[in-house]
Order: structure tokens, then sequence, then C-alpha cells
């Protein structure tokens, strides 16, 4: 048996490709205004709790939808989001696996031809490109706070780069997460 069946995510709900690319763009555009008001806010509690959600929308917003995006550039169809906890939980200590078991990540669902008409190389980069988003693009935005003189913001683009670092050597390193299942692809190229 696989190692990495073993670990079973749990599903919460399916939504169609729209709605689930809808969901998606719909937070990554609220994360861009939260952003926005982080740097325009009076207070300072509004600038970081601005700045904290808009970091938390991109976490949660950007890796399934890039997984569908760079699938369908590179010619994987999908057939339906999942909606449940982290496909990777042994990338977790204990008490965060917990929590992120029942988080509500979206996940996407592919199409068994095309993956199996997909080159190596594609099923890859479709597998490594929702970690990477999930790790680069809230990060960015961190930065942006930061060089934008949100309040508190240096200190959380620090704390941003580490959980960056952290999310992608957990999942570097774990069986179950999307870098082990494109070194999986290519190794059996």
């Amino acid at each position: 048996m696989n190692p990495a069946a073993a670990t079973k995510r749990r599903v919460f709900a399916r939504l169609s490709i729209a709605a689930g690319n809808s969901l998606q763009a719909g937070g990554i555009v609220a994360a861009c205004f939260a952003l926005r008001a982080s740097r325009s806010a009076h207070s300072t509690a509004i600038a970081v709790i601005a700045m904290l959600l808009s970091w938390v929308l991109l976490y949660f917003c950007s890796h399934a939808i890039a997984h569908w995006l760079v699938g369908r550039v590179v010619g994987i169809r999908f057939l339906f989001y999942t909606v449940g906890g982290t496909g990777n939980p042994e990338g977790w200590p204990p008490g965060l696996r917990w929590i992120f078991e029942r988080l509500p990540f979206l996940g996407v669902q592919t199409e068994k031809l095309s993956m199996q008409n997909a080159s190596p190389g594609a099923r890859a980069l479709m597998w490594s490109a929702g970690v990477t988003s999930s790790a680069i693009v809230p990060t960015c935005a961190a930065f942006w706070a930061w060089r934008s003189g949100v309040p508190w913001s240096k200190l959380f683009f620090l704390f941003a780069v580490f959980w960056a670092l952290g999310t992608l050597a957990s999942n570097w390193t774990s069986r179950s997460g999307d870098y082990a299942k494109a070194r999986r692809v290519l190794g059996h190229s």
C-alpha cells in the first residue's frame, strides 16, 4: 500500500470547477482589498487585522487554483474541487496537524485520462504549482505590507517568510505532499 494513501484527506464538500474558481478568485480579490485597506487604515489594530486577513485569504485561495491554472495550461483537465482538511497532515506537528486536518482547504480533482496523457513534466509542474503558490503569494503580500509601511508588518513579514520556508520544507520532506507527488511522477518517467 502506498504510504501516502494511508492518510486519507477528510473531505467535507465538493464544488464545481466554476464555483471553486469563483470562490478562490473572490478570496484573492478580497485579499487585495484587505491589503490595500491595511495601508490606509487609521487604526493600528484595523491595519494589522486587514493585513492578517489578506495573508490568510491568499494562503487559502492561491493553492488549488494554482494547480488548476497550471494544469489547464499544460493540458490537464479537472472534474471538481473538494473542500476538506489538508492533504498533507504529516507535514504538520501534532497540535497543528489536528487543526489543519479540519480547516477548509480546497483541493482539485484531476481527470484520470488527461493525467495519464500528460507528460511527466506537465504533471510535476501541476503538482508543484499549489504549494509553491501558497508559499510565495502570501509572503509577497506580507512584503508589500512591510514596504507600504503597514504597522507591525516588518515582524509579520519575517513570520511569513519562516511560515513559507516551513511550508516548503515540510511539503518537500513529506511522502504525501505535492512535491513528493511531483518527484514520484518524474521518477517514473
